[in-house]
C-alpha cells in the first residue's frame, strides 16, 4: 500500500513578514544564538519557546570537546522548558541557526534528526500541533503546523 506524504509549510522572505509574537520568537532566539558555546564547530544557534500561559523562554547550543556530549538548542530549551513547566503546553517555537561566520547564502536551518525525533515526543504528549518556524541570519522563515511536517515517519509510545 503506498501512502503520500505532504509537507505543509509556510515560507517568509524576511522577518518583517512576520506578525508581533513571530518577530519577538525571532529575536529571542537570535540573541540567544549569540550566547552559544561553539568553539569546535563555530556552528550558532538560538532557539525560543512561547508557553501557552504567554511566556517566552531560550536557549542556544551548548558543545563539549566530548562530542556526544553537547546539546543542540532546540533539545536545551526544551529539555528545560518541560522540567520547569511540565503541564504548560507548547505552542510555537523559533529556531535561528548558522555559521559564526554569516553570509547571505546560508539557507534557513532546520532541526536536526535528534531534535525533530525529541520535538514530536512533546507534540504527541501535549496532543496537540507545535507551530516550528527556522531561519538563519539572513531572516528567510520557514514555518511548519507540526512537527510531523518534518518527521512524517516519527517513532513514539505506541509503538512500545
Amino acid at each position: 500500500m503506498k501512502k503520500e506524504t505532504h509537507i505543509s509549510y509556510e515560507y517568509f522572505k524576511n522577518s518583517s513578514e512576520l506578525n508581533d509574537i513571530e518577530k519577538e520568537l525571532f529575536e529571542r532566539a537570535k540573541d540567544a544564538r549569540e550566547n552559544a558555546y561553539a568553539p569546535y564547530s563555530n556552528f550558532l544557534v538560538g532557539c525560543s519557546v512561547l508557553l501557552e500561559n504567554g511566556e517566552i523562554y531560550s536557549g542556544n547550543n551548548q558543545e563539549n570537546a566530548a562530542f556526544p556530549s553537547g546539546l543542540c538548542a532546540e533539545r536545551t530549551t526544551l529539555f528545560w522548558v518541560a522540567a520547569n513547566f511540565p503541564e504548560v503546553k507548547i505552542k510555537k517555537i523559533f529556531v535561528v541557526g548558522g555559521p559564526r561566520e554569516f553570509h547571505e547564502k546560508n539557507p534557513p536551518i532546520p532541526p536536526c534528526g535528534a531534535c525533530r525525533q525529541s520535538l514530536m515526543e512533546y507534540e504527541t504528549k501535549q496532543n496537540e500541533n507545535i507551530d516550528l518556524y527556522f531561519s538563519s541570519m539572513n531572516e528567510e522563515v520557514v514555518k511548519v503546523h507540526s512537527i510531523k511536517d518534518l518527521l512524517p515517519f516519527y517513532f513514539d509510545s505506541t509503538f512500545l
